[in-house]
């Protein structure tokens, strides 16, 4: 699944590495991500079941979630940038326990996920960008698409 309907979006499985133990998963190295595009911070959220995250978009930033489990999601992507070849695509993909992946999604394209197990799920995001830059003095940069009426943006 290295490839996405979407330009720009790259969706990759995740192996997992397992031993008496448990297992292991590698969710980021710096030699399997696209030139230029760096972490500059993480954090993990817990998303209850039948709960949404988003539809919102990122002017300049760029979103590496990696969806793990143990609940499974429905990541939902929109390429909202006009300059686009796939301007107007929307595609979805179920993510986590059963389906372990690394989104990677550039500014423009709209994303959301909603838990569709009875599990809580966990989704882990390694942006490109500060939450509010350096010391959170600066604008959040995000555009919010959950409250607008007609939208495009719709999750089913």
């Amino acid at each position: 699944m290295n490839e996405s309907t979407i330009e720009g979006v790259l969706i990759t499985p995740l192996k997992k590495y397992t031993d008496h133990r448990g297992w292991l998963s590698e969710i980021f190295r710096d030699d399997e991500l696209p030139e230029g595009i760096r972490p500059a911070m993480s954090y993990v959220s817990e998303t209850l079941p039948g709960v949404a995250r988003g539809p919102h978009e990122h002017r300049t930033q760029t979103d590496i979630f990696v969806f793990l489990g143990p609940g499974t999601f429905r990541l939902y992507l929109w390429d909202a940038r006009k300059d686009s070849p796939t301007f107007g695509v929307k595609m979805t993909a179920d993510v986590g326990v059963e389906n372990p992946v690394r989104a990677i999604i550039p500014p423009g394209v709209v994303h959301a996920y909603r838990c569709i197990s009875e599990t809580p799920g966990w989704c882990i995001n390694l942006p490109d960008k500060l939450y509010a830059g350096w010391g959170k003095k600066d604008p959040v940069d995000e555009i919010r698409h959950e409250d607008e009426a007609n939208s495009v943006y719709q999750l089913d």
